[in-house]
């Protein structure tokens, strides 16, 4: 059980768009130089810039299928029972730490929404299939999330799976929002390679997907995470490391190409988040990553 079954939910921060999927201007296959079509998936995975692959349809929106999240998901119960009530639960605490975190130096966190989506979906950076993967789209400052995501998580890259693995993700992807808030999402994009700013990018947001772990519990909606639970969170880093991803998929390892990192990196900066607890020390930018 991770989260606290008296805890109250809010499930007015994630918006329920499956089953409504439409059409609108077709993905662009890229994948930052990975190849293949599967690998789209891990280009975009825990935060690629979906404007690489997407072509951008102005005006585009999300439509909202019929939401069910308000009747389903109202406590912690609900969230240790329902898969999409796990994710409202997880998004409500990290929200939580980043709205503690920016008071405490005296700024104002800004939400971003989640939205659940099935089949396609038309966000602000375009529009969007299921193999494009988790992401954020700063256009509209949304974070997309495929629940059958963390089925191929572990069927296609071999990941253990877990609570805390969907709750990395997630906290993932916020790392994202906190760099668009703090202008340090687009200092970082473009430029691919083991020591480029895509990588350190990706790394930072790792590094404070673990600074929200620490204080996970603190947020009043999960109960103190377990040794198992983290490990969980380390499995799920290691699985989508450019290294692991290129070796299974190419049959080789080319750092050149890389956009997020070894599998190495990212468990090593998750586990320097999760350890020091303190956005600041998730300076990927300067120095050895």
């Amino acid at each position: 059980m991770a989260f606290d079954p008296n805890s109250r939910l809010d499930p007015g921060q994630v918006t329920d768009a499956r089953g409504s999927g439409f059409g609108g201007r077709g993905l662009l296959i890229g994948g930052g130089g990975l190849g293949t079509v599967v690998l789209v998936v891990v280009y975009m995975l825990l935060g690629g810039n979906p404007a690489d692959l997407v072509t951008t349809d102005p005006g585009s929106g999300t439509q909202s299928g019929a939401n069910t999240l308000q009747q389903e998901c109202s406590s912690g119960a609900d969230a240790n029972a329902k898969e999409d009530c796990r994710i409202v639960g997880y998004v409500n605490s990290v929200q939580k730490f980043w709205t503690d975190e920016f008071k405490q130096s005296g700024q104002q966190y800004q939400p971003a929404k989640t939205v659940i989506f099935s089949g396609q979906v038309s966000t602000g950076c375009g529009t969007a299939t299921t193999e494009v993967g988790p992401f954020y789209c700063p256009q509209d400052t949304k974070v997309y999330l495929d629940l059958g995501f963390f089925q191929d998580l572990q069927t296609k890259f071999g990941a253990r799976g877990g609570s805390l693995a969907e709750g990395y993700v997630v906290a993932h992807e916020y790392g994202h929002h906190i760099q668009d808030l703090t202008g340090q999402l687009s200092s970082g994009s473009g430029q691919q390679g083991a020591g480029g700013q895509s990588v350190r990018t990706e790394l930072q947001a790792d590094c404070y997907a673990g600074v929200w772990a620490n204080h996970a519990a603190e947020t009043g909606f999960l109960q103190p995470l377990t040794t198992d639970q983290i490990a969980q969170a380390l499995d799920a880093a290691a699985a989508v490391g450019d290294d692991r991803i290129q070796k299974e998929f190419q049959g080789r390892v080319n750092p050149e190409a890389w956009t997020h990192g070894s599998s190495a990196q990212r468990q090593h900066w998750f586990t320097v988040g999760y350890q020091q607890g303190n956005p600041g020390d998730c300076d990927t930018f300067h120095g050895n990553i």
